[in-house]
């Protein structure tokens, strides 16, 4: 009798672990692309190339750069604008382009062209940039943003997401998946212009120097607002 209550006990167990695993599959296949590829993400490293275009589709600029994230809350986006022909090439990186690191604490933005530096608490991610969509926790995602998926297209699913906020610098995003490896995200902002950002060489969970996620001004820059500590 003993016996078959234990054996009933397994059992009953076995059922209740494959009904849980069942379950979870479900919600990862109904989810959407942008919930399945943060899924067990922790860290990310992705080289990208970006282009810029005005309200009437014109380009404006373009360039290249990388990011990192360190979930939840942390990332660095490190961009240097394409060198126009027949540019003088003294503008390396490290004096032009922009520097966007979240350590945490702070939300740092450093423009390396005007020597100016602003810092902001690390809640001003969530209205500032798209990259936060990375970088936040999911309840953090759906608190702050309408996220539904929109379809395929172009080879790829994708997910459209709109700040709850009328603060946010942008209006929308799309984020573009290919077999759930981020490929491409679309940020339309509140002045009419288009940013794509082209991802490649997705890394998930590598190793990210923790150096890469601070950011201390340079020695003689402009910096305009109070840092946490």
């Amino acid at each position: 009798m003993a016996r078959m209550r234990r054996i009933r006990a397994v059992l009953a167990c076995t059922v209740a672990l494959w009904a849980a695993q069942a379950t979870l599959a479900a919600a990862l296949t109904n989810a959407n692309a942008l919930d399945r590829f943060l899924t067990g993400l922790n860290t990310l490293s992705a080289p990208f190339t970006q282009t810029v275009t005005d309200s009437h589709g014109e380009p404006i600029g373009a360039g290249s750069g990388r990011l990192w994230v360190q979930r939840p809350g942390k990332f660095r986006w490190d961009y240097e604008p394409q060198q126009a022909a027949g540019a003088s090439s003294a503008g390396q990186r490290g004096q032009r382009g922009q520097l966007l690191v979240a350590d945490g604490k702070n939300l740092w933005f450093y423009d390396r062209e005007l020597e100016q530096v602003t810092v902001k608490p690390v809640e001003a991610a969530l209205s500032s940039t798209p990259i936060v969509l990375l970088s936040g926790s999911t309840a953090q995602l759906h608190d702050a943003f309408e996220i539904s998926a929109s379809g395929a297209h172009d080879g790829l699913e994708w997910v459209e997401v709109k700040p709850r906020s009328a603060e946010a610098d942008f209006t929308h995003a799309t984020l573009g998946f290919a077999a759930d490896r981020l490929t491409r995200m679309v940020v339309n902002d509140r002045l009419g212009q288009t940013v794509e950002l082209d991802f490649s060489h997705v890394e998930r969970n590598a190793r990210i120097d923790a150096d890469e996620l601070k950011f201390q001004p340079p020695a003689g820059v402009d910096v305009i607002g109070t840092p946490q500590s």
